[in-house]
């Protein structure tokens, strides 16, 4: 008995060491991060007043980035485009609103310190270099850039995990769904969990087309459990699917079940197939009831219902949530992006293509 408390008190100690190591080690990235982010900002900045002085133009760039690299060799940043960039960012960040009116010598250039006026855009000093130039490039309000550095540094997003979020436009999906959680749980966690899901979903990652049944999927959803978990968002862990639960003397199978690391709890997910109809709500919140009983921990939080359908009626569901005891949000999720509609009478018909085509063969 001894040895087994002195084993798991090694094991305690060896993860407090552990999470020490790495809280040391993204310190000392945050730190090199911004003396790089800064430095840029900086050569940027005398790149832009040579060039506003003296007319300089690309070749010159171009002559930098080989002088820098013939003396330091071993150092990467310095390319013609990424010395381009600098520029870009400095531009970008450079406005009286943002950096405050102050002046400091720089080897006979006079530029403006990266001295930001509101935590907000201090965020840019944050995140990576490549996540910066994405943002730049992609969104030109300010506002909403900073709504997605908050997003890339809560959820650990990579560049690539970045792009497809601005690219599927997530800032208009977070939060949208239609739930009960404001009724359910305390203003903390409603605000909280309510942020935490999306309306709609975008499965445009499937390759399965109309018409299909729910099992099919689920079953491609499976197939592509790394993306699937990509759109759910941060701190969802898939615990399962088809997943049974004994109640009384009968059985039930939840059609995907998670559990979510941040909100403590887990996730019941229900697929359906077409329009949402009120007794889904019923179904999920039996569901959110019997998980609670037969797998949550004392510790966890209640469990949440997800209804995924291809349409709801927003006023129809929320009828459906008022009684219900459970939290639960209603979703729809969308196979493959939708054109808008200014862009789908000029597409061409499938009989003006056939024409086309038999007009071409006969010429």
């Amino acid at each position: 008995m001894k040895k087994l408390l002195q084993i798991n008190e090694y094991n305690t100690f060896l993860v407090d060491i552990k999470n020490q190591i790495k809280l040391s080690q993204q310190k000392a990235f945050n730190a090199v991060n911004q003396e790089m982010i800064l430095l840029y900002f900086s050569i940027g900045a005398m790149i832009y007043k040579k060039q506003s002085e003296l007319g300089w133009g690309a070749k010159v760039i171009d002559k930098l980035s080989f002088d820098i690299l013939n003396e330091f060799p071993n150092m990467s940043g310095f390319s013609s485009r990424n010395l381009k960039l600098m520029v870009q960012f400095y531009k970008e960040y450079s406005s009286d609103e943002i950096v405050q009116p102050a002046v400091t010598q720089m080897e006979s250039v006079k530029v403006q310190p990266i001295v930001a006026q509101n935590e907000q855009m201090r965020r840019f000093l944050e995140i990576p270099w490549t996540h910066n130039i994405i943002l730049i490039q992609k969104v030109k309000d300010k506002e909403l850039r900073y709504w997605y550095m908050e997003q890339t540094l809560q959820n650990g997003w990579s560049k690539d995990v970045l792009s497809l979020m601005i690219k599927s436009e997530v800032h208009k999906r977070a939060g949208n769904l239609v739930s009960n959680f404001k009724y359910i749980l305390p203003p903390l966690d409603s605000d909280l969990v309510q942020q935490s899901f999306k309306d709609p979903y975008r499965f445009d990652f499937l390759t399965i087309t109309e018409p299909f049944r729910e099992r099919e999927l689920e079953n491609n959803l499976i197939k592509h459990m790394e993306k699937f978990l990509i759109e759910l968002g941060s701190g969802f862990a898939f615990v399962g699917r088809q997943y049974k639960l004994e109640i009384g003397d009968d059985e039930f199978y939840i059609d995907l079940l998670f559990y979510h690391l941040k909100l403590r709890c887990f996730v019941v997910v229900e697929l359906k197939k077409g329009k949402f109809k009120p007794e889904y709500s019923g179904q999920v919140n039996f569901y959110c009831n019997a998980v609670d009983s037969v797998l949550a921990q004392k510790d966890d939080k209640p469990t949440i219902g997800l209804i995924l359908c291809q349409e709801k009626n927003e006023i129809v569901a929320e009828y459906s949530l008022k009684n219900m005891s459970q939290p639960i949000g209603i979703s729809e999720y969308q196979l493959t992006e939708v054109l808008p509609k200014e862009f789908e009478s000029s597409l061409p018909t499938i009989e003006m293509i056939e024409n086309e085509l038999k007009n071409n063969l006969e010429e």
